[in-house]
């Protein structure tokens, strides 16, 4: 029999990675260099690691949602990262249909008392 832990880890790994999409997008409507969004994000509830991270950036970038541009007045040069405006749409889009997730789970889960099974009603 699968163990409850190691069953709700998985579970929640795949919740999470739906929601990092989001998250990033939520952090760059300033311009912010990749691992910075690593500890924003962390302070913020949502762990991201940067093997996660950089590959999705550079996708969204693909994607036309993000624009970077790289700072090289520092030591280490820095890409920095921002909404594109395709992007901004795109966000604001994502967090309407968030909210709506949100509100139905929250329904869905508050009708079954949170933790009751469907045959209980």
């Amino acid at each position: 029999m699968a163990d409850v832990n190691e069953t709700i880890t998985g579970l929640l790994s795949e919740l999470r990675r739906g929601t990092i999409v989001i998250g990033v997008l939520s952090q760059l409507s300033e311009p912010r260099y990749g691992y910075s969004l690593v500890p924003l994000l962390e302070e913020k509830g949502i762990a991201v690691d940067p093997g996660t991270l950089y590959p999705l950036l550079r996708r969204l970038e693909k994607q036309g949602l993000l624009e970077s541009t790289w700072d090289t007045n520092e030591s280490r040069p820095r890409k920095y990262y921002l909404l594109s405006p395709f992007g901004k749409k795109v966000y604001e889009g994502l967090f309407q249909e968030w909210r709506k997730l949100v509100a139905n789970m929250d329904g869905i889960l508050t009708d079954l008392g949170g933790g009751e099974q469907h045959g209980d009603h």
